[in-house]
């Protein structure tokens, strides 16, 4: 049976496509491109931000179409919103199948076998203990590899429905990550990316995130170590060393500030006040020679007044974020906040003060990757640029995107290049040659 599974959201949702590719794959099912050529479709969805949503409900509209004049195809929600909005989704669609939460994809196989399920089918208990270890990811081949560490989250910030689309926080064994990783570098990965909904907080027996992070920077073949996302509140000292002691170690730290005011933070429920935010930056800064910080911030939480969100913009001043992911505040179901705060600040006032925050961002941004012409950057080379085949596109250690001309290069060839240009999210350059003369 032929299965195309279409994904949408974050990193953690694309790993787990992997994942389910994989268990499928196992099962004896193949996976194609196309929903034109499959016996089943699945969506893998975000919850988290309501654009995910509203293209997740718009594909399912699209795919009805589809459905009507092949009555037999096989119709699958995954993930999140199959966990938070599943009785939403089936009340406003006839063309679904059957949902299945994230701690629920083992029962996909029986559910795509022809025959013998009732469709309407609706899998999304949670779990205090899956974390699918014991099933092998179905990767393309590639650069970078995606690893879970761990599933769930305890934090409980009051905008987030993480806890209730995933559950409570359990983390793989380390051995196992580690075997994952070499299994990755064989494969010809020459980066892997450690996955957690907070990797500070990944425990397993007498290993923390550090000690799992250095033992994964020493496996044979893997060149750049990542990871995404730690949660400012509980940073860990012992990952700085990583960091700053580990060359595999990537120079690049995603902190999520989500709110320059205290008075928000504080309604979010995240744990730290603006200043210890903007101390641990400046700590992270001392320690890692050239890291880059990006982040994710918020306008509109309620309760937020114009001063608190000057105060945000003032945090990006002082912080100098290399980037920054900024969203609309959109109430989540089952959340904190939706129970307890009315969502007050209207809808003209988010759109202003998002433009605001992008504007500033993009002013930062833009200064920041000026200051870098006339350096030489060492680029592991990921795919052609979307806009020519001519070039070739590749992230520096500290994941800035770069573009120059193809010449001979591979993915994954590391090639040093001369920053000639920058724009607000890329630098632009030409490769040089061992000696350092431009080719």
């Amino acid at each position: 049976m032929k299965i195309c599974i279409e994904t949408y959201g974050c990193q953690m949702n694309f790993s787990d496509t992997e994942l389910v590719a994989g268990l499928l794959t196992e099962k004896g099912f193949e996976i194609v491109d196309s929903p034109a050529e499959a016996e089943g479709v699945l969506l893998n969805t975000c919850a988290v931000r309501e654009n995910a949503e509203q293209r997740v409900k718009n594909r399912v509209i699209q795919i009805g179409y589809l459905k009507r004049r092949r009555p037999e195809l096989r119709i699958g929600i995954l993930g999140c919103l199959a966990q938070s909005l599943k009785d939403d989704l089936l009340r406003d669609s006839d063309t679904i199948d059957f949902l299945v939460g994230p701690d629920s994809y083992r029962a996909l196989p029986e559910l795509l076998a022809p025959g013998g399920v009732p469709a309407r089918r609706v899998e999304t208990t949670l779990s205090k203990s899956e974390t699918y270890t014991d099933i092998p990811a179905l990767r393309k081949s590639g650069v970078n590899g995606w690893i879970t560490i761990m599933r769930g989250c305890d934090n409980f910030c009051t905008f987030c429905v993480v806890p209730y689309t995933r559950g409570r926080e359990r983390s793989r064994p380390a051995d196992d990550i580690v075997r994952e990783a070499e299994e990755l570098a064989a494969a010809g990965f020459r980066q892997v990316t450690l996955l957690g909904q907070n990797v500070n907080s990944y425990r397993s027996g007498e290993d923390d995130f550090a000690s799992l992070m250095r033992a994964v920077c020493r496996v044979d073949g893997i060149e750049r170590v990542r990871f995404t996302s730690p949660h400012p509140k509980d940073f860990p000292g012992a990952l700085l060393d990583v960091l700053a002691g580990e060359k595999e170690a990537c120079p690049q730290v995603h902190l999520p500030l989500q709110a320059g005011s205290d008075a928000v933070l504080e309604r979010m429920g995240r744990g730290y006040t603006v200043r210890e935010f903007l101390d641990l930056a400046g700590k992270i800064r001392s320690a890692v020679g050239g890291v880059a910080i990006s982040s994710d911030l918020i306008a509109g939480f309620p309760g937020e007044t114009e001063e608190d969100f000057l105060a945000t913009l003032d945090a990006m001043e002082e912080a100098r974020f290399v980037s920054a992911f900024t969203f609309a505040y959109s109430e989540r179901k089952n959340t904190i906040a939706s129970r307890r705060f009315p969502d007050d600040v209207p809808g003209d006032v988010k759109v202003r003060r998002v433009s605001r925050m992008v504007e500033v961002q993009r002013r930062i941004s833009n200064e920041i990757h000026a200051c870098r012409v006339g350096e030489t950057v060492e680029v592991l080379v990921e795919a052609p640029s979307r806009k020519s085949r001519l070039e070739a596109f590749g992230r520096t250690a500290e994941g800035t995107g770069v573009v120059f001309p193809a010449g001979r290069v591979d993915p994954g060839d590391f090639v040093r290049v001369r920053v000639t240009g920058s724009t607000t999210n890329t630098l632009i350059g030409e490769e040089e040659d061992r000696s350092g003369m431009r080719i």
